[in-house]
């Protein structure tokens, strides 16, 4: 799946940038408080606690601030006014786009949500209008030069290869946390892992400015306040992921 690599170095800059601005830590907050508020606080028995607080702990959050936020989902003292919402959109070019939200303000986020598509070029779908081209799933990348018969010990769904040669490892979110911790176990500790929604297939871009047009419509939209993450089908090739990286 080329698509997900490319797309993934995209993001991985991102995060970088929110980290240092301190923006992630606020989304992830919400996430760690809203996971455990549906789910409970022990992440053994929720999963998607248990991806939460890796993501946490991969962005550097302290292990006091997160026990702090899943003590007030688990209390059910604080937070209660946040809803999750999904809103479904085209980008440029009928680029499919997926918005993950918590809000306290159905009909402010909704209206910023839409300026964002609007100024870029795209629009604001309908509820199904995109959301049957992603799936959710668990992904584990793993270090240069693991073989798949290693990788098949932790008994993922399935084995990817990426462009430069390593493996990745596809999990259910029921099971993330189980395979991760085979693979911790077996001495394959993985390079980068997230649980997130995936295009079962991905719409090629070939166009540089047609590329600049998707990222800005992506950094709109993770920029808001109410956007928790943004997934989109657009799969960048090699000349324009180069252009990309200034």
């Amino acid at each position: 799946m080329a698509g997900h690599s490319k797309w993934a170095n995209i993001k991985h800059r991102k995060a970088a940038q929110d980290a240092k601005r301190g923006k992630i830590f606020t989304k992830l907050i919400r996430e760690l408080t809203v996971a455990a508020r549906h789910g409970g606080g022990e992440p053994n028995d929720n999963p998607r606690l248990r991806a939460a607080i890796d993501k946490a702990l991969a962005n550097n959050m302290t292990k006091d601030t997160i026990q702090r936020a899943v003590d007030r989902g688990a209390g059910n003292t604080e937070g209660d006014d946040m809803e999750e919402v999904v809103y479904e959109g085209y980008g440029p070019e009928g680029v499919a786009v997926m918005v993950e939200a918590m809000t306290d303000n159905r009909n402010r986020t909704v209206s910023e949500v839409r300026h964002a598509f609007n100024k870029q070029g795209g629009n604001l779908g309908t509820t199904g209008s995109v959301a049957f081209m992603f799936h959710r799933q668990g992904r584990l990348t793993l270090p240069e030069g693991v073989t798949e018969e290693a990788a098949m010990e932790a008994e993922p769904e399935e084995i990817e290869t990426l462009e430069d040669g390593r493996l990745e490892v596809v999990t259910s979110l029921d099971s993330f946390g189980a395979v991760k911790d085979a693979l911790v176990e077996a001495g394959l500790e993985p390079t980068a892992s997230d649980v997130g929604l995936y295009p079962d297939n991905y719409a090629r871009i070939e166009d540089a400015e047609l590329g600049r047009r998707i990222i800005k419509l992506v950094d709109r939209l993770e920029d808001l306040d109410d956007v928790q993450n943004v997934y989109t089908n657009a799969d960048f090739s090699d000349a324009i992921m180069d252009e990309l990286q200034d």
